[in-house]
């Protein structure tokens, strides 16, 4: 299976950025507010690149993982200087590092992974022996209560050669929240059509806090990172090795 092919990965780049960059912009802040030292940056699901250039701007070296082949090398093309690798976010082996980021709900979706417990604090432990004493991992959750309807619910948005269509059901009592996604994105005088179908498992945020204390982080639970606020029913949690 693929996801985020080529269609996907342009749309969620050229109309869907601003979470990446917001998102990055106020993690920054939260480095320089913990006097992070410059270092080695390891993003977990980087998409595009987006966070990524944000990162290097700001004087961090950057290693960048995402299983989409097709935003990896978008990522290539934007932040040339950075490291970038097609993989899976819980095979990666990860460098010693200041601190790891994973934007965008990334822990949430089932694409390598069925969602098992031991898996995850497998790479909460590997994270924790990465980062230097003092490091940073932040990172954001989709919760329970996505779709707020019973059925399921449809949304499209557009952009000027593209528009994406998306179908969204959550099974509450599996916690497991699937989106089919259509894409329309215009090549020469017609529009290619494509679709993919994603399923995140919903996490709910004190549940992963606690795992991170348990593997020995410090971590804590807030609406977003900063002043920049998550949507609804998702959260952002931020966890420091002791020094």
């Amino acid at each position: 299976m693929q996801w985020y092919k080529e269609d996907l990965a342009y749309i969620h780049d050229a109309g869907y950025g601003n979470h990446a960059r917001q998102s990055a912009a106020a993690i920054l802040d939260i480095w320089a507010e913990n006097r992070l030292p410059k270092g080695l940056i390891v993003e977990l699901g980087c998409g595009t690149g987006l966070s990524s250039l944000a990162f290097a701007e700001a004087g961090y070296d950057v290693l960048g993982v995402d299983i989409s082949q097709s935003a990896i090398a978008i990522a290539r093309t934007r932040v040339p200087k950075a490291d970038f690798r097609v993989q899976s976010l819980f095979e990666v082996d990860i460098p010693s590092c200041c601190a790891v980021t994973a934007i965008g709900e990334v822990l949430n979706y089932l694409f390598a992974t069925d969602g098992d417990r031991a898996e995850r604090i497998g790479l909460f432990n590997k994270i924790y022996n990465a980062l230097i004493p003092g490091g940073i991992f932040v990172f954001d959750i989709a919760e329970p209560g996505q779709v707020q309807s019973e059925k399921a619910v449809q949304e499209f948005t557009e952009g000027e050669d593209w528009v994406v269509l998306v179908e969204k059901e959550e099974d509450r009592d599996r916690a497991i929240l699937s989106r089919r996604i259509v894409t329309f994105r215009q090549v020469g005088e017609y529009y290619r059509r494509d679709e993919e179908i994603h399923r995140q498992r919903l996490y709910r945020a004190i549940d992963l806090a606690k795992e991170l204390r348990q593997t020995g982080f410090e971590a804590r639970i807030a609406r977003g990172y900063g002043d920049y606020l998550l949507p609804p029913s998702r959260r952002a949690i931020v966890a420091h090795k002791p020094r």
